[in-house]
């Protein structure tokens, strides 16, 4: 068993607490066929990223800005199939609320709905795609996500689903644990471990010591 002692954990949202894959996927396919694009590719682009950054990427002739409004419109108005991960609202309630929140690539009022869809609380504050200028793989979300914990990002564990998340969060300085929920695990060697899943996760709290309160265990 491997362990690490760290001041606060930052959470992807869809692949990590959240199994969004089914409409995340039927949004993305919809509108990649409807522009005339390969939808497989779309798709594989679009899991961790902005969705603004994702049709700017795929479709740079486009008008991001009015097609990120409908594609956030079609996400909101599908929540068919959003389930918790195994393990995911066990271990947040484990943790002390000041030390977890969210990062995600999403939109808050998007992260907001899948979280209590899921069943999940939802942070005081976490950062999502309309708190930063530079989505993921940038260092900006993990770095905001580890200032809503008042404390340094390298003092910060990750968990991630995705390649451009694990970037971003090794720019910002935090180590950083995969799940192979969205890619496999071959796309993922950049992370610090790989977990087979999220309930494999175990936290300890250490009351009273200092700025390293967690040991994590996988």
């Amino acid at each position: 068993m491997n362990s690490l002692q760290v001041s606060g954990i930052l959470f992807d949202l869809d692949g990590v607490l959240v199994d969004s894959t089914p409409c995340v996927t039927r949004v993305w396919r919809a509108w990649a066929i409807e522009h005339g694009l390969n939808p497989d590719y779309v798709v594989h682009v679009a899991h961790g990223r902005r969705s603004i950054e994702t049709i700017r990427t795929v479709a740079p002739t486009l008008d991001a800005e009015k097609e990120n409004i409908e594609v956030e419109r079609r996400e909101l108005n599908d929540t068919e199939g959003v389930v918790v991960f195994d393990g995911a609202a066990d271990l947040l309630r484990s943790l002390p609320a000041n030390a977890w929140t969210v990062v995600t690539s999403g939109t808050r009022p998007l992260a907001t709905k899948r979280l209590q869809v899921a069943g999940l609380p939802v942070p005081e504050h976490f950062v999502s795609a309309d708190d930063v200028t530079k989505g993921k793989p940038n260092p900006e979300p993990y770095l905001k996500g580890a200032e809503c914990l008042g404390v340094p990002a390298v003092e910060c564990l990750v968990i991630e689903d995705a390649p451009s998340g694990i970037r971003s969060a090794h720019a910002a300085g935090s180590k950083v644990l995969a799940v192979p929920t969205t890619y496999p695990a071959e796309e993922l060697k950049e992370a610090d471990g790989l977990m087979r899943c999220l309930a494999q996760l175990r936290v300890a709290v250490i009351p009273g010591d200092g700025n390293r309160c967690l040991t994590v265990y996988w």
